[in-house]
């Protein structure tokens, strides 16, 4: 199994990455890829972009270094009502939306109640495309809920290579992830295996995540970036506007 277009990668403009939109093009032309999404950090996010940053991505180039280029949003999850920090206005115009929980945008000793609320309710949030690394121990949540209400509302979840990778800072997101998995198989909620990468040395790289999806067993046939056209279809299947 291979990707061909990798769906979480950030730049400068996110504040704690670094490297710039064709640098990171650059490196995705090298490793092979069709295609890049660049999902900045939404506001909230310390040290990130200003909303005018979503609102000028028009003005990007498409295609770079033979690339196709897709340009949208990492969101916060902000709160149980799963209230996120870019308007709708601006959600209309992204190729692609991400929500995450970070714990640094959400309030302090939230409950795993409190935290599945949150994603259940971002999930109804019709521009919202992928549910960014449900994977933090740090973040606990019922994951068969998660799971279920992807399955309802049309939403692909994420295999974060970023959180497998050993050293990292999320708690046992191997353990979870295939927890995750496993569920994702049962209800035929589709994934998409994903760098995050902060550098352009990350472009393109789930070593990890494929590690865990050939450990699962996951089928093929519910990963979304296996192809560009593959991606853009399940991304329809969130209504915009």
């Amino acid at each position: 199994m291979k990707i061909a277009i990798d769906t979480h990668s950030h730049t400068i403009a996110s504040g704690h990455a670094y490297c710039t939109i064709r640098e990171m093009a650059s490196a995705a032309a090298k490793k092979g890829l069709q295609g890049l999404a660049i999902t900045e950090h939404a506001p909230t996010m310390p040290g990130t972009c200003h909303p005018f940053y979503f609102s000028n991505l028009k003005v990007i180039p498409r295609q770079m270094s033979g690339v196709e280029m897709l340009f949208g949003v990492e969101l916060n999850i902000l709160d149980a009502d799963g209230t996120i920090d870019l308007s709708e206005a601006l959600l209309k115009e992204m190729d692609l939306v991400i929500a995450s929980l970070h714990l640094p945008c959400f309030a302090k000793g939230a409950t795993k109640e409190i935290y599945t609320e949150a994603y259940l309710k971002v999930m109804k949030n019709p521009y919202v495309n992928i549910i960014g690394h449900p994977d933090d121990g740090r973040i606990p949540v019922d994951y068969e809920k998660i799971v279920e209400a992807a399955a309802k509302y049309g939403k692909i979840l994420e295999v974060n290579n970023s959180s497998l990778t050993p050293g990292g800072f999320r708690q046992n997101a191997r353990e979870n992830q295939h927890t995750i998995l496993e569920l994702c198989k049962k209800y035929k909620v589709p994934v998409t295996l994903a760098s995050d990468a902060h550098v352009d040395s990350d472009v393109g790289n789930v070593r990890y995540s494929l590690e865990v999806v050939r450990e699962c067993g996951f089928p093929e046939e519910l990963v979304v970036n296996t192809s560009i056209e593959k991606l853009k279809k399940y991304i329809g299947i969130c209504p915009k506007g």
